[in-house]
C-alpha cells in the first residue's frame, strides 16, 4: 500500500487508478469483522438487506417475522472489549404489532433512491407499504393479487416514482408513489415473477425473471416486452472495450465504403443500357421484397415471435438478477444452480463458466457486486461465494452463518459486505483493521488484555 501512496505522490499513479487499487485490495481482504457487530432484533430469517444509496450509512433489513429494522453502520450505539468492538443496535424497529405493520413475512425491503426519508417493504400478506422513516408511519399501501416476492425502484429515475413488484401472479405491476395507484401491468410471463431489476443505463427499462425460466426486458413506455433472453443464443467472452471497437468499426467502414464505391462504378454501365428497356420495371420490382422484409423485421420483436417468446434463460425458476454498474451486462441465478452472464446489447449468453455452486430454490435470492462489477457475491446455502464476473472462478468463500444465507449487500462507501440468513443473524464482513503483528504489539503493551476478560474476571 505504501508503494501506491508514493507513486500517487510522485505522480506515477493517477488518482482514479490509486482509488481503484485501494478498493480492490480492501475487497480481497474481506473477513468476518472482529471490530463491528450488528445486533439483530429479528426472530425470523433475514430476507432482505440494503444500504441507502445517498449516504451509504443506514442499513435496512426485512425478516420473515414481519419485522423491519434500520441500523446506523457508521456510528455505533455502544462498545465492548475496551472499545475495540463496536455494537450497532437498531435505530428503528417495526414489527407486526405496529398499526400499519405486515401480517406475514417481509420478502423485500428497499430504500427510496433519492433520500432516506422513505423506504418500501413487500410482504407475503399481498401488500406493499411505503413508510416515513422519521415518523415510522405508513404513508401508502398497495394491495396486490398474490404474495410479493420482490420490489425494486430505479436509481436513475427523474421522470417517475415507480415501484416494480414481482408476485406469485404472472403479471408484473408498477406502483406509482405519486398517484398511489397502479400505473402499468406487464403481461408476458407464464408463472410467478421471482425477481425484478431496473436497468443501470435507462430509467425506462425493466428486467424481470420468472418461475417459467424466462428473463424479459420491458420498455415501460411501450406495450409488450422487447427482448427475451435465450440460453442457447450465445457468444464467447465479453465485448472489446469501446476504443478497440471504434478502431475496428472505422476499419470495417472504410473497407465497406471502398468496396461499395467500386461495386457501384461497375454497376453503372449495365444500368444505362437497360434504361431504354424494362430495366426500370425490374428495379422497382426488385426493391419491393427488400422493403417488405425490412418492414416485417421492424414490426416483429422478440416479445411477439412465438418461438422467441417461449425462450428460457434457465432450466428452472430465475431467482436472482443483478445488472453491472455500467448497464452493459446482466447476471442471473436460477434454481438449476446456474449463474449466467448476459451481454445485454446482443442478448447473448457469454458462456462464462461459473464454478459449481449450490443455490437455494425456494425463494428469491439477493446478489451483490463490487463498484467496478468485477466481483459478484452469491449466497450459496450456508456460505457466500465470491466469483470473478469475467472468468467465473471462485475468489473467496465466506463461512459464518449456521443456516442458509438469503441475502447479501455490498457497501460501496465502506467496502463492507452485509449478509443475512435463516439463522436470524446479520454478519459484517470487512477489511482487516488490525494485523496480527499490531495485535501482538498491543498485547505486549497490555492494551488488549480486556479482550480476554469476561463477567467472572477480577
Amino acid at each position: 500500500m505504501w508503494k501506491e501512496i508514493r507513486d500517487r505522490e510522485s505522480g506515477k499513479l493517477r488518482p482514479n487508478s490509486f482509488s481503484n487499487r485501494i478498493r480492490s485490495s480492501r475487497v480481497h481482504s474481506l473477513q468476518l469483522s472482529n471490530h463491528k457487530e450488528i445486533i439483530s432484533p429479528h426472530r425470523g430469517s433475514v430476507n432482505s438487506l440494503q444500504v441507502d444509496l445517498t449516504e451509504g450509512r443506514y442499513l435496512l433489513s426485512g425478516a420473515s417475522d414481519a419485522s423491519v429494522a434500520i441500523y446506523d453502520v457508521q456510528h455505533a450505539t455502544d462498545f465492548e472489549g475496551g472499545g475495540l468492538v463496536a455494537k450497532h443496535r437498531p435505530l428503528v424497529v417495526i414489527d407486526k404489532q405496529h398499526e400499519h405493520g405486515h401480517k406475514y413475512a417481509i420478502s423485500s425491503a428497499i430504500w427510496y433512491p433519492v433520500d432516506t426519508g422513505l423506504f418500501i417493504t413487500g410482504s407475503y400478506d399481498h401488500h406493499i407499504n411505503v413508510w416515513d422513516t422519521n415518523t415510522t408511519q405508513g404513508v401508502m399501501n398497495f394491495k396486490l393479487p398474490g404474495k410479493v416476492y420482490t420490489t425494486a425502484m430505479s436509481s436513475l429515475a427523474t421522470s417517475h416514482m415507480l415501484i416494480a413488484a414481482g408476485t406469485e401472479d404472472v403479471q408484473v405491476r408498477l406502483c406509482d408513489i405519486a398517484s398511489g395507484a397502479f400505473s402499468h401491468t406487464l403481461s408476458g410471463h407464464r408463472d410467478g415473477v421471482m425477481t425484478v431489476e431496473w436497468s443501470n443505463s435507462s430509467e425506462w427499462v425493466l428486467v424481470t425473471g420468472g418461475c417459467d425460466g424466462a428473463i424479459r426486458f420491458w420498455d415501460i413506455r411501450r406495450a409488450g416486452c422487447f427482448r427475451v433472453l435465450n440460453q442457447s443464443h450465445s457468444q464467447l467472452g465479453r465485448r472489446p472495450p469501446l476504443l478497440e471497437r471504434s478502431v475496428l468499426n472505422k476499419g470495417s467502414t472504410s473497407k465497406s465504403l471502398s468496396e461499395g464505391q467500386s461495386s457501384t462504378a461497375k454497376a453503372r454501365a449495365p444500368q444505362r443500357k437497360m434504361a431504354h428497356g424494362n430495366g426500370s420495371k425490374q428495379s422497382a420490382s426488385s426493391k419491393t421484397p427488400s422493403l417488405l422484409k425490412s418492414s416485417v423485421r421492424q414490426r416483429l420483436h422478440p416479445g411477439m415471435l412465438s418461438s422467441q417468446d417461449r425462450a428460457t434463460a434457465h432450466y428452472g425458476a430465475v431467482i436472482g438478477l443483478k445488472a453491472t454498474e455500467d448497464g452493459m451486462y446482466l447476471l442471473s441465478a436460477g434454481s438449476d444452480s446456474r449463474l449466467r452472464l448476459w451481454d445485454i446489447e446482443s442478448s447473448c449468453n457469454t458462456l462464462v463458466n461459473f464454478e459449481t455452486a449450490r443455490l437455494q430454490t425456494g425463494k428469491a435470492m439477493q446478489l451483490s457486486t463490487t463498484q467496478d462489477s468485477t466481483l459478484v457475491f452469491v449466497p450459496c446455502m450456508t456460505s457466500v461465494k465470491v466469483f470473478d464476473v469475467w472468468s467465473g472462478k471462485t475468489v473467496q468463500t465466506f463461512h459464518g452463518h449456521y443456516e442458509h444465507v438469503n441475502c447479501c449487500c455490498y457497501s460501496l462507501q465502506d467496502q463492507e459486505l452485509y449478509t443475512g440468513g435463516t439463522d436470524r443473524q446479520i454478519l459484517v464482513w470487512s477489511p482487516s483493521k488490525l494485523t496480527s503483528e499490531e495485535l501482538d504489539e498491543r498485547s505486549k503493551i497490555g492494551k488488549t488484555s480486556t479482550l480476554d476478560e469476561d463477567n467472572w474476571s477480577d
